[in-house]
């Protein structure tokens, strides 16, 4: 599957994003207030970004939201139908840019988008991608026990099970060896 780099940063971003959601109530808020939504924008070096306010903290909260769910989609229909909500609430307006020093390629967020919007068209439009490919299951949570961080699997296999080999996955390799080692022990 080709991936542009505007499809792979909108990726990486759609999974940062998602992955700020708390996973329980002990857990913080990856995004808290306003200057973390700026932070997170900054960040990502997203382009077209006005003044940010509470207002916009709120929708890319439940754009976030909308996302989680699409990760957490059972099949490529259900993935598929959230997915075009999402973009088609957005507005979207496809069009040709090279800014930046960037070569030319599609934004999916009309002219004046808030952030929310611009979050929905263009990483909508990147997990589109992925369902449009039949690549939907490269859209995965860590199969870690204690974690459920979103990661897209782009393995040529596609068999990454981990939202980090060296976190995630060498904590349970490394379980697995103690644990094989004590019961051999007796």
């Amino acid at each position: 599957m080709l991936i542009t780099h505007d499809t792979r940063c909108a990726l990486d971003t759609v999974v940062d994003l998602v992955n700020t959601v708390p996973e329980d109530d002990a857990e913080a808020d990856g995004l808290p207030d306003v200057p973390a939504l700026m932070n997170f924008v900054r960040s990502h070096k997203m382009s077209d970004v006005g003044v940010l306010s509470e207002f916009d903290l709120s929708a890319v909260r439940r754009v976030r939201g909308r996302f989680a769910s699409i990760f957490a989609a059972p099949d490529a229909r259900s993935a598929a139908m959230m997915i075009n909500e999402l973009v088609a609430a957005a507005g979207t307006t496809p069009r040709l840019t090279d800014h930046d020093g960037y070569d030319w390629h599609v934004h999916y967020f009309a002219p004046g988008a808030s952030v929310a919007d611009h979050l929905a068209a263009d990483c909508g439009m990147a997990l589109a991608f992925f369902v449009v490919a039949g690549e939907q299951e490269r859209l995965r949570r860590c199969e870690a026990p204690d974690c459920r961080r979103a990661f897209v699997d782009l393995s040529r296999n596609r068999s990454r099970r981990y939202c980090d080999s060296r976190t995630c996955g060498n904590r349970l390799h490394v379980a697995a060896y103690r644990a094989r080692r004590k019961e051999a022990a007796g």
